[in-house]
């Protein structure tokens, strides 16, 4: 499966802040985005919160 590019709704900052508020143990770093590396941070997000990345991108995409 090719992934694509993440798609939320508002500013990174937003969505970053709802996932901190919803996982208490996601650091900045953790939650750290850089344009083109999203594969990068759902790596990451997986390693923490032991879910696949498809799921990651469908619930950062539904915030």
């Amino acid at each position: 499966m090719t992934m694509t590019k993440l798609e939320f709704k508002g500013g990174w900052n937003e969505v970053k802040g709802k996932l901190k508020q919803k996982y208490a143990q996601l650091s900045d770093d953790d939650l750290a985005f850089t344009e083109g590396k999203e594969d990068e941070l759902l790596g990451r997000l997986q390693q923490k919160l032991g879910k696949s990345k498809e799921d990651l991108r469908k619930e950062i995409e539904g915030l």
